[in-house]
C-alpha cells in the first residue's frame, strides 16, 4: 500500500502532468480540481502528503493548508503558486506549510520535497507511536523478581530479545505477559522500532482480519478510505498478540502465512505486501487443551512457540513478595516511612492471589490511601485476610490440651485426601504456597 499523495490544482494540463510525474515515481496520486473537492478527498483518501496550489477557482490554497493543519497536524502540505513572493511564502510557513514552490518547477524539485515531506511524516508516526508506548511503561522499570524461577525466566527472555524468532507468552491473568513483552522489545535489536500491542479478544471476529492486515477503500461496509494494518504500522519492530488464543480458526490460518511468508493482504486487495516485524504473542489459555478440542491449529502453536515462555502465578513465587511491595511503594509515590510489617507480609504470603501481579499493585495502592499509620498492619489488608481465611469455624480444644502440630498434621492429611494426592491443589485447599507444603510434608514424614 504505497504512501497517498493528494493534489488539488484547477489547472488541468498542469494537474495531469504533475500526476504523472508523481505516480511515475510509485506514489498513489489522488487528484481534486477545486478546493472544496480537495477537502473532501482529504476525509475519505486518508492522505500521508497534500500538494496544493494558492490561487484556486473557489477558495485560497492557504486557507485550505490552515484548515488541515487543525484537522490533522502530522499530514505535511506543500504549497505551490505561480504568484510566488517572499510575504506568501512566509506566510504559508508560518501556517505550518512543509514546503513552498514557486511555478514553473522542474519535476525533480517537486520529487525531493515530497520525500522529504513523507521522510518526516514517516518519522513523525514513529515518535507518536514510541510515545505512546513510553507513557505506558511510566513506572515499569521492567520485572521485579527475587525467586530463582524468575531470575531464570528473565535470562532466558534476554537471550531471546537478541534473536528474531517468535516468542509465545503463557501464564495466568495478571503475570505480567505484556511487560514481558516489552521488556523483550526493549532489549532487542528492534528498540528503536515501535512495539504494537493487539489484545484479539477486544477485537470483533469480524474486523480482526482488517485491523491485523489493514484494507483497502470500499472493501466493506465503513471502509471510507484505505487502512494500513498493526503488521504495518509495527514495521521495523515488535507485534505484540495479546490472548491469541482467542482468535479465530479462519483467522488463524491468515496470520500462520502472514508469520511463515512475512507478508500480507490488506481485505480487498490483490496484492500481498512484505512486513518486517518480529512477532510476540501471549496467552492465558492451555494451547494443547484447545488445540485438542479442535479450536487452535497445532501448526500455529509451533510456529508461535519457537521461543516458549511461562511465567508462574504469584502464589508459586512468594520470594517475590517483599520486593515487589517495595517496587509498588514507590510507584505510588508513598512516603519513605511507609512500609509493610512483617505480619503484614506474611499475610500477603499466604493469600493466594487470583488476579496476580495486577491484584497485587491495586491492593499495595489501597493500602497506602487507606493506611492509618506509616506501618501497614495485618488488619490494613483485612479485605484478603477475609478472603484467604477458611469458612468460619470454632475451633475445640479439649481439657488435656492438643498439639498444634497435631492439629497442623490433621489438616494436611485431610486435604491431601480431598485433592486425590496432588499436591498443588492440596496446598491450594491449605491456602499455602506448594513450597510450605512441601517442607510440612517432609517435616511431619506425610
Amino acid at each position: 500500500m504505497s504512501e497517498i499523495i493528494l493534489l488539488i490544482d484547477d489547472d488541468q494540463s498542469l494537474r495531469r502532468v504533475t500526476e504523472y510525474n508523481l505516480t511515475a515515481k510509485g506514489f498513489n496520486v489522488v487528484t481534486a480540481a477545486s478546493g472544496a473537492q480537495g477537502l473532501e478527498y482529504f476525509e475519505t483518501s486518508a492522505p500521508d502528503l497534500v500538494i496544493t496550489d494558492v490561487k484556486l477557482g473557489d477558495m485560497n490554497g492557504l486557507d485550505i493548508l490552515a484548515k488541515i493543519k487543525k484537522d490533522a497536524p502530522d499530514i505535511p502540505v506543500i504549497v505551490m503558486t505561480a504568484f510566488g513572493s517572499i510575504e506568501m511564502a512566509v506566510q504559508a510557513m508560518n501556517k505550518g506549510a512543509f514546503n513552498f514552490i514557486t511555478k514553473p518547477f522542474d519535476r525533480e524539485t517537486l520529487i525531493l520535497s515530497c520525500k522529504k515531506a513523507l521522510e518526516l511524516r514517516r518519522l513523525r508516526s514513529k515518535t507518536k507511536l514510541l510515545a505512546n508506548e513510553i507513557n505506558r511503561l511510566t513506572g515499569t522499570k521492567g520485572i521485579v523478581s527475587a525467586s530463582s524461577v524468575m531470575k531464570e525466566l528473565l535470562e532466558t527472555a534476554s537471550r531471546a530479545a537478541n534473536s528474531e524468532a517468535t516468542v509465545l507468552i503463557t501464564g495466568e491473568s495478571g503475570t505480567g505477559k505484556e511487560v514481558l513483552a516489552r521488556l523483550i522489545h526493549q532489549n532487542s535489536p528492534r528498540s528503536n522500532g515501535p512495539m504494537v500491542a493487539v489484545n484479539c479478544a477486544a477485537i470483533p471476529a469480524g474486523l480482526l482480519e482488517s485491523e491485523l492486515f489493514g484494507h483497502m477503500k470500499g472493501s466493506f461496509t465503513g471502509a471510507i478510505k484505505d487502512r494500513k494494518g498493526h503488521f504495518q504500522t509495527a514495521s521495523s519492530g515488535t507485534l505484540f498478540l495479546d490472548e491469541i488464543g482467542e482468535l479465530a480458526t479462519d483467522t488463524q490460518v491468515k496470520l500462520l502465512r502472514a508469520i511463515q511468508e512475512r507478508e500480507v493482504q490488506p481485505v480487498g486487495s490483490e496484492r500481498l505486501e512484505s512486513v518486517d516485524i518480529r512477532i510476540v504473542a501471549a496467552t492465558n489459555l492451555d494451547l494443547q487443551k484447545r488445540i485438542a478440542q479442535g479450536k487452535f491449529r497445532e501448526d500455529l502453536y509451533y510456529r508461535l512457540s519457537v521461543i516458549p515462555l511461562f511465567i508462574p502465578p504469584l502464589r508459586d513465587r512468594i520470594e517475590d513478595i517483599p520486593a515487589l511491595t517495595t517496587h509498588f511503594l514507590k510507584k505510588f509515590d508513598a512516603p519513605q516511612d511507609v512500609i509493610f510489617s512483617h505480619q503484614a507480609q506474611e499475610v500477603l504470603k499466604a493469600y493466594q492471589w487470583p488476579g496476580n501481579i495486577r491484584e497485587m499493585q491495586n491492593i499495595v495502592e489501597r493500602c497506602i490511601i487507606l493506611r492509618k499509620k506509616t506501618v501497614i498492619e495485618p488488619e490494613d489488608l483485612q479485605l484478603i485476610v477475609n478472603e484467604s481465611s477458611a469458612a468460619t469455624f470454632t475451633p475445640f480444644i479439649p481439657d488435656k490440651g492438643i498439639a498444634l502440630e497435631d492439629i497442623e498434621k490433621s489438616y494436611i492429611i485431610k486435604a491431601l485426601e480431598k485433592a486425590g494426592q496432588n499436591r498443588s491443589k492440596a496446598a491450594r485447599l491449605l491456602k499455602i504456597p506448594r513450597h510450605v507444603l512441601l517442607y510440612r510434608l517432609e517435616k511431619y514424614k506425610i
